[in-house]
């Protein structure tokens, strides 16, 4: 039995979030393949912070235990558009807090890239962009110094790795696991887009801990299948060790074949599969994390890989409003 009560924790979001059909979706892939099956989308879009997405869920446990440390200012770190930034920035406003932002330019554009979509939220919800850094910087160690600096004057700073992602935050998708396994149809598949590995570390750890049989398969947003692989392992270990149960690395489970050209990059098939999940179902992917993993998702369907009575459910992650910030790439 997973015991979470015992971790500091703040309530940010709405949860359950909805796990709903896609019907109109499925019918039109029926048309397409011989092999479909049966179609959920767990919307982690609805958590309801400053537009929702799969980090108010780790924040709830990271800015529980920084409440808990007496903790002032929030520190962390993101690419450019990081739908974590804006959702720290929001736990920041809602709890009181002061929140320092560091950006990391992972791809230079000649759009509204820079200043529009997450960036725009995140100063609107009084957090403070104090760098934005070239591609390739030590953000760590940048937001450790900077830690550094306001505890020399007097602050007392958190600070938090890229996406949330560390066992603390990772707790947020072991309450996912548990929600998905108490869920009124039986999963044997989550689909989402893999990053910063929280989210995919949390869900298998979560999974592992009650003995579902589900698999996760984790869409690389970022980097090479063998790296995402030992990097979500990691974690995983290290977050399975902190509810007392372990993992196997057969767990985890990685697509990176619809990263395209990198972390941010856009790709034909993310496109594709963004907009047809908005004109079959209503629903608004973004275009970092969940519209890659969404193309993953319809790939593997169109290989076979799902028998057509297993019931998939895709963890929708959030971050629509950085489509402001790709808005030349879908007109």
């Amino acid at each position: 039995m997973v015991q979470l009560t015992r971790f500091a924790r703040r309530q940010l979001g709405h949860f359950p979030t909805p796990l709903e059909p896609l019907p109109r979706l499925s019918s039109l892939l029926r048309e397409q393949h011989a092999q479909v099956p049966d179609l959920w989308i767990k919307r982690d879009d609805c958590t309801g912070l400053a537009t929702g997405g799969n980090k108010t869920r780790k924040l709830e446990f990271l800015v529980g235990d920084a409440l808990a440390q007496g903790a002032d200012t929030l520190i962390t770190q993101g690419a450019t558009q990081s739908n974590h930034a804006r959702q720290t920035a929001a736990a920041a406003a809602v709890t009181g807090l002061d929140c320092k932002i560091l950006l990391e330019q992972r791809q230079v554009r000649d759009d509204e890239y820079e200043q529009s979509g997450n960036v725009l939220l995140d100063e609107l919800l009084g957090a403070e962009i104090v760098q934005r850094l070239p591609a390739g910087s030590d953000m760590q160690g940048a937001m450790e110094s900077l830690a550094e600096e306001l505890r020399a004057i007097g602050k007392r700073p958190y600070v938090i790795p890229g996406g949330g992602s560390n066992p603390i935050g990772a707790l947020g998708y072991v309450d996912c696991a548990l929600e998905l396994d108490a869920a009124p149809v039986a999963v044997d598949w989550v689909v989402h887009g893999t990053g910063s590995t929280g989210t995919q570390a949390g869900l298998v750890a979560g999974f592992a801990a009650i003995n579902s049989a589900a698999r996760v398969l984790g869409v690389s947003v970022r980097q090479p299948e063998q790296r995402q692989i030992d990097a979500v392992y990691g974690l995983a270990e290290r977050t399975a060790e902190l509810i007392g149960t372990t993992v196997d690395r057969e767990d985890v489970l990685v697509d990176d074949r619809w990263v395209g050209g990198g972390y941010g990059v856009p790709t034909d098939e993310m496109v594709e599969a963004t907009r047809l999940l908005a004109s079959t179902e209503g629903i608004l992917l973004d275009p970092v994390y969940s519209g890659k993993g969404f193309a993953g998702l319809l790939g593997g369907i169109a290989e076979g890989r799902f028998d057509e009575t297993d019931t998939v459910v895709f963890l929708h992650t959030g971050g629509s409003v950085g489509l402001f910030g790709y808005r030349s790439t879908f007109q």
